[in-house]
């Protein structure tokens, strides 16, 4: 029973470390497609987490995350959105841009 629980603690590190990693590349993937899509600038190649918590929905209970990336318009300056996962699965995605007409 002693070396149970530290075995189990180990895992569970492991299994959100994992977790963790897959999801943030599902949110590289979206963040890079849907700037391709608007015509954007997909800048450092990265997503970076800004909040993490749990989030209770009609699947159960879910890690929630929020990512911020940054992205440019025409090469210059520098703008930032965000994108919000739940479990795997993409909640929102803003540029906070008005919606081009492609988007709807």
């Amino acid at each position: 029973m002693n070396t149970l629980f530290p075995l189990l603690i180990l895992a569970l590190i492991g299994w959100f470390w994992l977790d963790s990693l897959r999801v943030r590349e599902r949110a590289l993937h979206l963040c890079r497609s849907a700037c391709e899509r608007r015509d954007l600038q997909f800048l450092d190649q990265a997503v970076a987490l800004r909040r993490l918590r749990l989030a209770w929905g009609r699947e159960g209970v879910r890690l929630r995350r929020v990512y911020r990336f940054d992205f440019s318009e025409e090469g210059l300056g520098r703008r930032s959105g965000y994108l919000v996962m739940r479990g795997i699965g993409l909640e929102e995605l803003s540029f906070g841009l008005p919606d081009s007409p492609a988007d709807t």
